[in-house]
């Protein structure tokens, strides 16, 4: 990796969606409403996350001053842990959301919501073995659920609330009670960030909240985006005062938002907590720019 001596730099279409600032916040940051690189890699270890940073930005706003950046150091899909795997390749058609990679015992894999769409993208994500189902935490990551589950040959699951917005899914959760998805996988219906959101907790270890649920960096907690919530603040709050007692996990990997790794019984704590403080928000106009990151 030779390239990281070069002199990058974020262009014009900027979204400030936050993805590149979760991969490398040592050298990406806020900078008057955008992301800003602040400093140049220094090492190699700091060149691997500003590409991590590169290949996951949804408008390929991070560049090099030579042109344009080595697909050969593109890192993805890649591996969170032992267990999971984040996709990368956000898609500006899903507002830059983050989507993932499980595998399974059985060899397959299920993915949870979606990068954007490409058949040489979605080769890779199934080179460890077939993905089997697609699972879609709201209507927002919706866009190209049904291009990789097709491609895939794979089922395609959404709540019924946010059914308008993926007509042709395979599997139809509803109601408000656990759903077993698979072996180890249940779905946790959500209502308040859309009145279709979905929480899918796998092996008592990775949460996958969708825009319900983030780590906020500038707050150093779990947080919810109340500024963004498109149904109901208050119905989110009686959601997380619902669920949280039935969620044992590790792992917080959000659509929106930064990820986060702690100890079950400390993310179960925090996830009271969090429970607690939204059972105190009141509804708010729509505001991008509120959202604390």
């Amino acid at each position: 990796m030779d390239d990281w001596h070069d002199n990058w730099y974020v262009d014009d279409r900027c979204t400030n969606c936050d993805v590149a600032r979760q991969f490398a916040p040592e050298l990406i940051s806020e900078v008057g409403g955008r992301s800003e690189v602040v400093r140049q890699p220094r090492d190699e270890g700091e060149a691997r996350r500003l590409h991590a940073a590169v290949f996951a930005c949804p408008t390929r706003s991070i560049r090099p001053a030579s042109g344009r950046p080595d697909r050969a150091f593109d890192p993805f899909p890649m591996a969170l842990d032992d267990g999971v795997l984040i996709c990368g390749h956000n898609s500006q058609h899903t507002a830059g959301a983050n989507s993932y990679l499980l595998p399974r015992p059985s060899g397959t894999a299920m993915m949870i919501d979606t990068p954007r769409w490409s058949r040489e993208l979605a080769g890779r994500y199934a080179a460890s073995g077939p993905v089997t189902d697609v699972l879609l935490t709201h209507r927002d990551h919706a866009a190209h659920g049904r291009r990789y589950a097709d491609h895939f040959g794979a089922r395609l699951w959404i709540h019924e609330g946010d059914l308008d917005a993926a007509p042709d899914a395979d599997r139809v959760i509803r109601g408000l009670e656990p759903v077993e998805i698979g072996p180890g996988v249940t779905a946790h219906p959500l209502p308040g960030h859309t009145l279709g959101s979905v929480l899918y907790l796998a092996d008592d270890r990775y949460c996958f909240s969708g825009d319900s649920i983030y780590w906020s960096r500038a707050l150093g907690d779990l947080a919810v985006a109340e500024s963004v919530t498109w149904h109901s603040i208050e119905e989110l709050a009686a959601s997380l005062a619902r669920v949280v007692g039935r969620l044992r996990c590790e792992w917080i990997l959000p659509g929106h938002g930064d990820r986060c790794h702690l100890d079950a019984d400390e993310m179960s704590r925090r996830l009271r907590a969090l429970a607690e403080r939204t059972g105190l928000l009141r509804p708010r106009p729509i505001d991008f720019t509120a959202v604390r990151w």
